[in-house]
């Protein structure tokens, strides 16, 4: 069957491919079916629908690395073969920035979720106005999920457990565990040391932090590093290529921590973040009404367009 790109309005970016393969569990329904192919466009785009919404799922070709200009690429390909694009998600892993000296403290953990959004502390970040064009866009849906804390993850862990167990080219989505968890800090004398934190209660195992993300051209692996920038531009996170993609389509940034963006950041925790990242975008989407829209692979009429201001890009201080 051929698909119809006109009748698709939300996409759901996710440039890894394990992102992409937590997102697809995430789909109520996967359309059957094949796009014209057109010279150039060489991502992979996966369909289905959420809630009554059309999605595309768009990732990167296999063994393409993530940078700056391949997240600008996708995103230049999406808006020129889905004119009718309402707003996208950014959904996939990232570095989280704990910040313990605070108070109360910022205790950011492995597998919690990151929602980029603007703070009181962050003056030089500018937010969203996703779907301006509609009652209930982007941030309208986010603050019905905080309004429930601290029990908001109740609103997305069902999404998550449904798709735990799913298996994926390494193993399944399953929480590698709190002992796992390990973070690092450099002491008053030059010496590692690893933080003491108390597990959380299973009940109470994930949370989600929303703030300021810094997107960059390369992967952090220093955490000295990482904590200047953290408090020079008031940041929750560090992630690639969310800048480059904002300045073509319109998106919210959903990141579930993998690492710290130190020398021990490696692969481990990449399947439970990113299953946790989209677990909360469905969650999202589920608080976002669609417009009279179909789920079949036909014509639907245009929708109108929605702006969005990009993050604070912190490249030039990498």
């Amino acid at each position: 069957m051929e698909l119809d790109p006109n009748l698709y309005t939300v996409a759901w970016i996710a440039p890894l491919e394990i992102e992409a393969k937590a997102a697809l569990y995430m789909l109520d329904n996967r359309h059957e079916g094949r796009f014209t192919w057109k010279p150039g466009y060489d991502c992979l785009f996966h369909v289905g629908d959420i809630n009554g919404h059309n999605v595309i799922i768009a990732t990167l070709p296999a063994g393409q690395q993530l940078d700056t200009g391949s997240a600008a690429a996708l995103a230049n390909q999406i808006k020129t073969f889905f004119p009718n694009i309402r707003f996208g998600l950014l959904v996939g892993v990232a570095t989280g920035l704990p910040n313990l000296s605070k108070s109360p403290p910022r205790d950011i953990r492995l597998g919690d979720v990151l929602v980029g959004l603007p703070d009181r502390e962050s003056a030089g970040i500018v937010g969203y106005e996703l779907g301006k064009e509609t009652k209930h866009g982007f941030r309208s849906a986010i603050g019905h999920i905080k309004i429930e804390a601290p029990h908001d993850t109740d609103c997305f862990l069902p999404f998550y457990k449904s798709i735990q167990d799913k298996t994926h080219a390494n193993c399944t989505f399953l929480d590698p565990g709190q002992d796992r968890d390990k973070l690092y800090r450099i002491g008053k004398h030059g010496v590692e040391y690893a933080v003491k934190r108390v597990q959380r209660p299973d009940s109470r195992r994930t949370r989600v932090w929303s703030g300021s993300l810094g997107s960059g051209e390369k992967l952090m692996e220093n955490g000295e590093k990482s904590d200047a920038l953290r408090d020079k531009y008031t940041l929750i996170g560090l992630e690639i290529g969310a800048a480059d993609v904002m300045n073509q389509i319109p998106v919210g940034v959903i990141r579930g921590v993998c690492d710290y963006g130190d020398e021990y950041k490696n692969e481990e925790w990449q399947p439970y973040a990113s299953a946790m990242a989209a677990a909360y975008a469905k969650a999202v989407l589920y608080q976002i009404l669609p417009r009279r829209e179909t789920t079949h692979p036909i014509f639907s009429p245009s929708d109108s367009g929605i702006s969005v201001d990009v993050y604070q890009n912190y490249n030039n201080s990498i």
